[in-house]
């Protein structure tokens, strides 16, 4: 974990209440896909934890939806704005298990971090697919950019307003085979995934979290190989290890 002051680049609406922010400083201590970032707001007791969208040399991108007054305060801030950002944090998927042909399902805002673990291994040679998941039309977005990267996407929408009709588990459908299993989103949508999905994986899981590095201990849940800590320990599981 790294604690470093980055510079506001751009900071975007991308979707309904969706906002894409583009950082510049040290991004050294993000070593893989599925990590996250804590962010310091002035006024603010707890940072907020955001997932790394993407990695780019010394410029870092996240989303993130406006659901509170610390979202709503973010997409206020302007580019040129120092923001204090704990880096680092988490433990990230693991690549090595993918097989040649990962599905990637990603829900709201569990999409942001399948688009840098959707670069890693397409670099790798992987046969990617990657399906994100929304409620309506008006909340798409990086559809185009998932695509531009060379992976199969494909989008559904809980009310059928674009793409398929549905949930990210009747995109799968449509995802022909595959090798292994990547997911984040919201704990109904994993307890889907854990059910339809054929192959092992790694399930990324939201939480809320006090101080995002393991000391508070106030996001641990059980497994089967006994407590972790969703900030420290996770928020990557591995299938084999959820207990519901």
């Amino acid at each position: 974990m790294q604690q470093r002051m980055f510079e506001i680049r751009s900071n975007v609406c991308i979707a309904s209440a969706v906002y894409e922010m583009v950082l510049a400083g040290d991004t050294e201590a993000i070593t893989a896909p599925g990590q996250f970032v804590n962010i310091r707001l002035a006024g603010k007791f707890l940072r907020r934890p955001i997932s790394v969208c993407n990695v780019e040399g010394n410029l870092l991108t996240i989303i993130y939806k406006v659901v509170g007054s610390g979202t709503a305060q973010m997409a206020e801030m302007a580019a040129g704005e120092s923001v204090d950002v704990l880096t680092g944090l988490g433990n990230g998927y693991d690549l090595s298990k993918s097989g040649d042909a990962p599905l990637l399902m990603g829900g709201g805002v569990g999409v942001p971090p399948m688009f840098y673990l959707a670069r890693k291994l397409i670099a790798e040679g992987k046969k990617v697919t990657a399906v994100l998941g929304f409620n309506k039309a008006e909340e798409v977005f990086y559809e185009k950019e998932f695509a531009a990267i060379g992976a199969k996407t494909i989008v559904t929408t809980a009310d059928g307003s674009y793409g398929i009709k549905g949930f990210v588990t009747d995109g799968a459908a449509q995802a022909g085979k595959y090798t292994y299993v990547y997911t984040c989103g919201p704990e109904p949508m994993l307890k889907a995934v854990y059910a339809k999905t054929e192959t092992s994986g790694q399930y990324s899981f939201e939480e809320r979290m006090g101080c995002g590095f393991g000391a508070c201990m106030g996001c641990t849940c059980k497994t089967k190989y006994g407590s972790k800590r969703i900030c420290k320990d996770g928020p990557v599981l591995e299938k084999e290890e959820i207990i519901w």
